[in-house]
């Protein structure tokens, strides 16, 4: 099975609700008690470079706190048929725990996206 490493984040820009994402191939499986590694900070980092790029069209504002920013392994199946379908639904007004509840259904293990100053991200248990 095709897994798929992929690297969204939940925000308000200018009042409208954006879920942009970012997405990976995985060569293996991560390991039941392992970390994403370098593969997630890559990703984690091209997406947060983009949506920087993205702010001179509004101020950006996270949705969700701490869980505003995830990184989700899934089946690449699901990434094709079953995250578009749960990205509209929040996107038009949707609840954040129903988007929250569908993505840990499709998701084989996930990861909060922390970081402090002078660190590199760290990855959470989500």
């Amino acid at each position: 099975m095709d897994h798929y490493l992929v690297c969204l984040a939940l925000l308000e820009q200018d009042g409208k609700r954006r879920l942009p994402i970012g997405g990976a191939s995985l060569a293996l499986e991560i390991g039941p008690n392992a970390d994403p590694g370098r593969e997630g900070e890559a990703l984690v980092l091209e997406l947060l470079l983009r949506l920087w790029q993205q702010s001179d069209a509004g101020a950006v504002q996270r949705h969700g706190a701490e869980q505003s920013l995830l990184l989700l392994e899934m089946p690449m199946a699901k990434v094709l048929e079953d995250l578009p379908r749960l990205k509209k639904a929040w996107l038009a007004g949707g609840d954040r725990s129903d988007l929250y509840k569908g993505l840990r259904e499709l998701a084989e293990r996930g990861w909060i996206i922390q970081t402090a100053k002078y660190s590199k991200p760290c990855f959470q248990n989500w």
